[in-house]
This record gives structure tokens, sequence and C-alpha cells, in this order.
């Protein structure tokens, strides 16, 4: 059976995807969003997975893909969360839907963790450019909680002033900072044809050989609660 006749991609609202991104996707946290998505299979109308956009992206790095004068149209795919055993090429089946609903024209980026051992071949797959390693730069860890992100950390002073250093504060000694590794940079043009053209005549990135190595996967047992939606 095709993919096509066994999944539909349908939109989704904010709160549809919160269960799947705290606890099912490996950084354990919500994120920007401005579009999301979800596969369905049509056989149980079962929702098997989140794909969401955000645009909450660093302004030098929106300049940095193809200049001041497209910064606004750069969005990032910022969470990408399936259930484990799905059919063969399910997932890029997923993100080109994805892709092919956002509006148009539009700069997608996407990053593959290095640290989680993520190389990013379902970018590769579907004719992502592949940028580079992102800048590195220092983060903060707990002794014990090596595995929680700096975000999650400072969302225990939600709203408050001086995050860091109340998180100084109640860790002392046990926080202390790391070189972060770098990740893999992915970007992907969506338009018509012109569109597409005058990106690549206007990008500041080169365009690089795609990486290679052993792709790992991280615990997703989770099972959402909500697993459907009528249409």
């Amino acid at each position: 059976m095709k993919l096509n006749d066994k999944y539909v991609v349908k939109s989704i609202d904010n709160e549809q995807c919160k269960e799947w991104l705290i606890h099912k996707h490996y950084l354990k946290r919500m994120t920007s969003i401005s579009y999301a998505f979800g596969l369905y299979a049509k056989e149980g109308n079962i929702l098997n997975g989140v794909c969401t956009f955000g645009n909450a992206v660093p302004m030098q790095m929106k300049k940095s893909i193809c200049g001041e004068k497209n910064m606004e149209l750069v969005y990032e795919l910022n969470r990408l969360c399936t259930n484990d055993g799905l059919d063969k090429n399910a997932n890029s089946f997923f993100v080109s839907r994805c892709c092919n609903m956002l509006p148009s024209p539009m700069i997608i980026v996407s990053y593959a963790d290095k640290s989680f051992g993520h190389i990013g071949y379902i970018y590769q797959a579907l004719n992502f450019y592949f940028t580079g390693e992102s800048h590195t730069q220092l983060d903060w860890k707990v002794r014990g909680k090596e595995h929680i992100h700096l975000r999650t950390l400072l969302d225990e002073f939600a709203f408050t002033e001086d995050r860091l250093e109340k998180l100084k504060q109640k860790y002392g000694d046990d926080l202390y900072q790391v070189q972060r590794e770098p990740k893999y940079r992915y970007v992907l043009f969506i338009g018509n044809n012109k569109q597409k053209k005058d990106f690549l005549k206007e990008k500041l990135f080169e365009i690089k050989k795609y990486p290679k190595g052993e792709n790992k996967r991280y615990d997703a047992s989770y099972n959402p609660s909500v697993q459907g939606i009528l249409f």
C-alpha cells in the first residue's frame, strides 16, 4: 500500500502538540509554534506524529541565509516527533507534506542534533541544502541532570528577572558550563521556480556535501493520551 493511501497530514493546533513535545520528543519541552501538522493513519484515524514550524529564530541567523531582504521569510522546522514502527519513508513523507502545506514563499531551516546521534537523513532525502555546522557556544548543565536543556531549567523561573542568577543560587556548584556541540544545519526553499531561483542567487551560505554516519534513535515509546481527531 502506498504511503498516500495509508496516511494523511492535517493542520493541528498547538494544544494537540503539547503532550507529544513535552513527553515524547527528546527535548521534553514546548517551543515557538507558528504552524503545526499531524500525521494520521487513515485506518483508525490515529495520530502518529507531529511536526512544528516557528519563527522565533535569532535575527543574525535569519540574515545569514538569504540576506536581510528575505529574513522575515525564515522559519525553523523545530520539532519532528513520530511513533516508532511506522512504514518505511513515512517520516520523509510527513515532512514533505508539511512543507507543501506551508505558505509560499518561505525559507525553512532545520537542525540535526549531533549530540543525540542525529545526522539529518530525512532532510537529505527531501533535497534540503546542507550548509555545514551551526556555531557553537557555552551551555549550562546541572550535574546529574545533563539531559535537561538549559531552557527547560530556566523555565523553573519563568516570568521572573535574573533567571540565570536564580538557577545558580538553586544548584550552586552543581551548575557548570560545557561547550555545546554544533548541530548540522539544513535549508529548504519553498516557492515557485522563480522564487527558488531568486533565493539561490541571494543565498549567503555554501552548499556542502551531505554528512554521513550512524543515525541513532531516541526513546519515543511514550504513548500520548489523545490520538485521534475528527476530520
